[in-house]
This record gives structure tokens, C-alpha cells and sequence, in this order.
């Protein structure tokens, strides 16, 4: 699963299809309306920003000029749900600032291609930050960190939940996410895992872990990697499964069972 999804939709019936088609791939979707849109995707920082063109109180290419003059959502991706396929439409939405087009009616594969696409372009074309202007040194061969010039001790577990927010950097990412992700096969563990290891981590790295800048919460949905990284002979980009996830990929919920085994895990509840 890759960082959040906010859909601005008026119609009841592609909201439901439209969150049906992401969530299965993988996606985790908020659902937004067109008078809060801005502040609610100022809030969250989504991933991507999908909205329709014609909604009840206003028009959609209005809106994605309105995201596109926020500071903080200037560089989101914004995917436009056009209605009708005529030419003038999509170069009005293009010019509003939208990434793509897409024509309803939709097929859900089309909708995931297209999201996948623009998170594609957008990692290809996100730049690496030069060791002055990181915040955070991320060496893996020798799995060590340095926040702004000093090396600190983590843990396997620090250093990959570290790593893996980093190369996501500006993503959100839900409790259960993170331990499918930076947790794997390991049994035993819950999602308050996830906030006791988070917790060690700003003691280690925030500047001031009462004010945390790095790793921030996202109130009602998870965490967040705020900072700037960088790998030494390597790329921040990353093409994993959380980036560029499967249409045809069904995932089991980390929570659902124990790998191989099909029983609920001890110590977290089964659906």
C-alpha cells in the first residue's frame, strides 16, 4: 500500500466505485467534500488528489486551481475525472493544473493505471537531496543513520521503519500499513508497536521530540516522514510494491492471519 489517496466526488455511486477500485489496489483512500477540500487536503497531504470536474456546489477545474495555488499541495499530484471525452475539456483541466485526465465513464483498471502512472512520473522526476541539504543519512550497506552530521544507534527495526518513511517521504501511512511493511512476518506484535517505535525514534532524531518536525502524526490516520534524506550511492526512489502496487494483487491485511499459517496472529484481533 502506498501513501493516501484524497477523492473529491459529488456522486454517491462513483464514490463508492471509485474508493472500491483503489482500496482493492491496494490504496488507502479518504473520501473528501468540495467545501472542505482544501483544508482537509492541506491536513492530510495525500499522495494524489482525485477529483471530479463537475460537482454540486461548483466546478472541479475551479478547485484544482485552488489546490494549485497552496504552498503545501503546489507538487501534488491531481488527477481530473472529466465527464465526456471532449478535447477542450481535458486541455482546460490540463491548463488548471491537473496531471492527467481521465474520461468517465471508467473501467477500474483504468482508473489504477492512471494513478499508478502519475505516482510513477512523479518519483522519476522527484530529485535527490545533496548531503548539505539532508536532514537524515541513510547508509544501508552499513545500516547507519546520521541526523545533520551525527551518527546515532538504532535498532533493526528503528532503522527500517527509518528507511522505509523516508523513501515515502511526504506519504501517510496507516499503523497497520507500517507493520505489513517494516514489521513483515513477525508475530506477536500490534499496531501500538508501531507508536512505541516511533517514540524511540523522535527521542533519537527530532530536534525537539515535543514539537517533532521528522516524523509527524497524522490525527486519525497514521505518520508521516516530513524531513529531507538522502543515500549515499543510492537512490531515494523507490519501485517497490508500496509505490507502484498491483491491480491484480490481492492483499491480506497484516492483522488477518499469520503468515502460513491461516490462524488470527496472538495478541491482534481477528476480522
Amino acid at each position: 500500500m502506498t501513501g493516501l489517496i484524497f477523492v473529491v466526488e459529488g456522486q454517491g455511486c462513483n464514490r463508492r466505485l471509485i474508493r472500491q477500485c483503489l482500496e482493492q489496489a491496494g490504496y488507502a483512500v479518504r473520501m473528501g467534500s468540495a467545501e472542505e477540500a482544501v483544508s482537509e487536503a492541506q491536513e492530510y497531504r495525500p499522495s494524489l488528489i482525485l477529483i471530479a470536474t463537475g460537482l454540486p456546489n461548483g466546478e472541479g477545474v475551479g478547485l484544482c486551481r485552488q489546490f494549485r495555488q497552496s504552498p503545501l499541495l503546489e507538487h501534488t499530484p491531481l488527477l481530473l475525472l472529466m465527464s465526456g471525452e471532449a478535447e477542450e475539456g481535458r486541455v482546460v483541466g490540463l491548463e488548471s493544473g491537473a496531471d492527467d485526465c481521465l474520461a468517465s465513464p471508467f473501467s477500474p483498471r483504468e482508473l489504477v493505471a492512471r494513478v499508478q502512472a502519475v505516482l510513477r512520473r512523479l518519483a522519476q522526476a522527484r530529485p535527490t537531496a545533496s548531503f548539505e541539504q539532508a536532514d537524515i543519512l541513510i547508509d544501508n550497506a552499513a545500516m547507519k543513520i546520521s541526523v545533520r552530521g551525527t551518527e546515532i544507534e538504532t535498532t533493526t527495526l528503528e532503522f527500517r521503519l527509518v528507511d522505509y518513511l523516508a523513501r515515502h517521504r511526504g506519504h501517510v501511512f496507516t499503523r497497520d500499513v507500517l507493520l505489513d511493511a517494516v514489521w513483515g512476518d513477525t508475530q506477536f506484535v500490534t499496531p501500538r508497536s508501531v507508536d512505541a517505535c516511533i517514540r524511540r525514534l523522535r527521542d533519537k532524531i527530532e530536534p525537539n521530540r515535543s514539537n517533532p518536525t521528522l516524523l509527524t502524526t497524522v490525527r486519525g490516520v497514521g505518520y508521516r516522514f516530513e524531513g529531507v534524506a538522502t543515500w549515499p550511492q543510492s537512490t531515494s526512489v523507490c519501485d517497490c510494491l508500496a509505490c507502484t502496487p498491483r491491480p491484480d494483487r490481492t492483499r491480506v491485511p497484516h492483522f488477518a492471519m499469520r503468515r502460513g499459517t491461516g490462524a488470527p496472529p496472538r495478541g491482534r484481533p481477528s476480522l
